[in-house]
């Protein structure tokens, strides 16, 4: 474990200046240690690709629902193989690829897991308010398959259920936002309890509501444009927005003097 004995700390307010900052510190970074962007990238990829094999091959597109369950328990293992590389290339460190996954395993041992298990809770209940939400409004519907007749969700209980489930949905990733951006790194870099994590994470979002917020909206809009070439875009996004995250958490860190 790098991080050190320091407890937690509150964040300093981050600045639009703070976020092109990082941004191209995590292009650096990319560009400096390829290998461990495209080996996560990799993972990312060959995850998403499976399923949507499997879910076209058997044509139930209930499969989608591992990877949506799938992904809160392996993401952020993944997260930390790109906050050390950048963590090791600023305190100019060398880069040994075991010891850098070699810490990712580890973090099996601390408290990411119990982290992932709350962001897995917050997908499933997640689910199960889209699912009450389609009942309300589709359930008296004249039943009809509703992945190949499209045309239901232009009627108006279909465009009413298709806002509210989107403001709802939208919710709980911010939520989920709030509680994960900074406490992901802070997790790695501190010895800090996952609910302290959360909670320093939570409060510095919301003291920066609106920057992080669209910082939050960069990165969901980025992550789905580089879904739509074959996952291929995620060999760029989520190293690029990986190492980044990284640098954003340290510029906050630097302004609360900790």
């Amino acid at each position: 474990m790098n991080g050190e004995n320091l407890g937690a700390a509150n964040l300093g307010p981050v600045t639009f200046s703070d976020m092109k900052s990082a941004l191209y510190k995590g292009w650096c970074d990319m560009r400096r240690a390829p290998l461990y962007g495209a080996v996560v990238a990799s993972i990312c990829v060959a995850f998403g690709v499976l399923l949507a094999a499997v879910t076209l091959a058997s044509g139930q597109s209930y499969w989608l629902v591992f990877a949506a369950v799938g992904f809160p328990l392996f993401g952020p293992f993944t997260a930390v193989a790109l906050y050390e590389t950048s963590r090791r290339l600023e305190a100019e460190e060398a880069l040994v690829f075991t010891e850098i996954f070699g810490l990712v395993l580890h973090q099996a041992r601390r408290q990411l897991p119990s982290l992932c298990t709350i962001i897995l809770m917050v997908f499933l209940f997640w689910f199960f308010i889209a699912h009450m939400i389609f009942a309300l409004f589709m359930g008296l519907s004249t039943m009809t398959n509703v992945s190949s007749s499209l045309e239901i969700y232009l009627s108006p209980n279909g465009l009413t259920m298709l806002a509210v489930g989107s403001a709802v949905g939208a919710l709980f990733a911010l939520l989920l936002f709030m509680i994960t951006v900074f406490a992901l790194p802070m997790l790695l870099e501190r010895e800090v309890d996952f609910v302290t994590a959360m909670i320093t994470s939570f409060a510095a979002v919301q003291n920066n509501l609106i920057l992080m917020a669209f910082w939050g909206a960069l990165i969901a809009v980025s992550t789905f444009a580089a879904l739509l070439p074959l996952f291929l875009g995620l060999y760029i996004v989520l190293p690029l927005f990986g190492h980044a995250s990284w640098h954003l958490y340290r510029a906050a860190q630097a302004r609360s003097g900790s």
